[in-house]
C-alpha cells in the first residue's frame, strides 16, 4: 500500500510522530550526479513552519542518506533516505483515538487496523509523509531535466480566487524555471496578496480553505505511454491520488471540455519545422494514453485542511455515542501552498517510470 512504481519503485515508510519517515528508491540508473542544493531547495518548498499561510510546526526535513549514493552520485543500489521527526507534540492528539476527526482517516484507519493505527499527527496517513515523496521526486526531476524535460506547477486557485492558466501550446522555459523554485508559485504574482488575505481570514476564523494546482510537463517526447490501463493519465493519477487531500484530477480541457463540441475541443495538427504539433492543446499532451509531444497539463483539486480549531460534531467510539471534538495541534489553514512541490515530485516519479517503460529515458 505504501509502494509505487515498476521500473523506478518507491517505498515510503514512517509515521508523522514516529522517530522518522523515509523512502527507499529502487531502479534509479547508476552514475547520475545529484545536486543536493537543488534537492534541499525542493524539500524547503514543502517544509512546514516557513510561512504564515502554513502550519507553524517547524521541521528542517533534512534527509539522511543510508545507501545508494556515493560521492553525490547514484550507485545503482537501492537508495534509502531517512528524515527525523524532531518537532512533535503528540499530546495534541490524545482525544482523537476515541473521537475521530471529521474528514480525516482516523475513523477509517481505526476500522481497517482494528484500532492499532498510530493516530498521533495522523500517523501514516499524515501529509508529513509527502516529505520523502518530494525527496524522491527531486532526484527524478534532475535526471529528467538532463533529458530536456521540465516539470513545474502553480497555485491555480485558492477558494474562488484564480491564477492565470498555462498557455497549453507554448510554456516558456523561464516560467517553468521560476515556478519550480517558488514557495508561493503563481503565474500572475499580483494574485498572491488576495490569496494570502483569504487564507489569513480562514485561519483567524478557525477554519481552512481548499484550491487547485495546475502542473505542466514540457519537453516530453511523443510516443511515450501505453493505451488502456497503462496510459499517462492512469499512471500520473495513480501516484497523485496517493497525496493526502487530493480529491480530483483533470487533464487538458477536462470537465470544461465536456461542455463543448468536437469542432471546438479537437486540436488540429500542423508541421512546425518538421515536427508535428497541435494548434491548441485541449488534449493536455496525451492522446490514447500516449504523449503527443505537446506539454502535458493537468489540474488537481485539493480539499480544505480537515483539522480546524472550531468545535465539530463527531462520535465517541468507546461509548458508541455522538460527541463533540475540539482539535488541538498545528495545522495548515490551506494545504494548497505546500502541496505544489509535492504534485511536481509525484509527476516526476510518474514520468520517469513512463519513459523507462518505453526505453525513452
Amino acid at each position: 500500500m505504501s509502494s509505487w512504481g515498476n521500473d523506478v519503485k518507491i517505498s515510503i515508510f514512517g509515521e508523522s510522530h514516529g522517530n522518522g519517515i523515509g523512502v527507499v528508491i529502487d531502479g534509479l540508473p547508476a552514475g547520475e550526479k545529484l545536486d543536493f542544493d537543488e534537492i534541499y531547495l525542493q524539500m524547503s518548498r514543502r517544509a512546514p513552519g516557513n510561512d504564515k499561510a502554513t502550519t507553524p510546526r517547524l521541521e528542517k526535513d533534512f534527509p539522511e542518506i543510508l545507501s545508494g549514493i556515493f560521492d553525490n552520485t547514484t550507485t545503482g543500489a537501492p537508495l534509502c533516505a531517512v528524515i527525523k521527526n524532531t518537532n512533535t507534540r503528540s499530546q495534541d492528539y490524545g482525544n482523537v483515538l476515541k473521537n475521530p476527526r471529521p474528514a480525516h482517516a482516523d475513523y477509517t484507519g481505526y476500522v481497517r487496523y482494528n484500532g492499532f493505527n498510530d493516530i498521533r499527527g495522523g500517523g501514516h496517513f499524515s501529509g508529513r509523509l509527502t516529505a520523502p515523496l518530494v525527496f524522491a521526486g527531486a532526484i527524478c526531476r534532475q535526471i529528467l531535466e538532463r533529458k530536456g524535460i521540465k516539470i513545474a506547477a502553480h497555485i491555480s486557485s485558492i477558494g474562488n480566487i484564480e491564477d492565470e492558466r498555462f498557455n497549453g501550446t507554448d510554456i516558456p522555459h523561464e516560467l517553468m524555471d521560476r515556478l519550480s523554485k517558488a514557495k508561493f508559485g503563481l503565474i500572475d504574482q499580483v494574485r498572491e496578496e488576495k490569496m494570502r488575505a483569504l487564507i489569513e481570514e480562514c485561519r483567524m476564523s478557525q477554519d481552512s480553505i481548499g484550491g487547485t494546482i495546475e502542473c505542466a510537463v514540457t519537453g516530453m517526447p511523443a510516443g511515450a505511454g501505453s493505451p488502456m490501463f497503462g496510459g499517462i493519465e492512469n499512471v500520473i493519477s495513480s501516484i497523485v491520488f496517493g497525496i493526502p487531500a487530493v480529491k480530483g484530477i483533470e487533464f487538458g480541457s477536462g470537465f470544461e471540455g465536456s461542455k463543448s463540441r468536437g469542432s471546438q475541443n479537437n486540436d488540429e495538427f500542423y508541421y512546425d519545422n518538421g515536427v508535428v504539433k497541435t494548434r491548441t492543446n485541449n488534449h493536455g499532451g496525451i492522446l490514447g494514453g500516449i504523449s503527443s509531444g505537446m506539454p502535458i497539463i493537468f489540474r488537481t483539486a485539493i480539499k480544505p485542511t480537515p483539522s480546524i480549531s472550531r468545535k465539530q460534531r463527531t462520535v465517541d467510539l468507546n461509548n458508541k455515542t455522538d460527541s463533540e471534538l475540539e482539535i488541538n495541534g498545528r495545522h495548515d489553514p490551506c494545504i494548497v501552498v505546500r502541496a505544489v512541490p509535492v504534485i511536481e515530485s509525484a509527476t516526476a516519479i510518474a514520468i520517469i517510470n513512463i519513459l523507462s517503460e518505453v526505453h525513452k529515458l
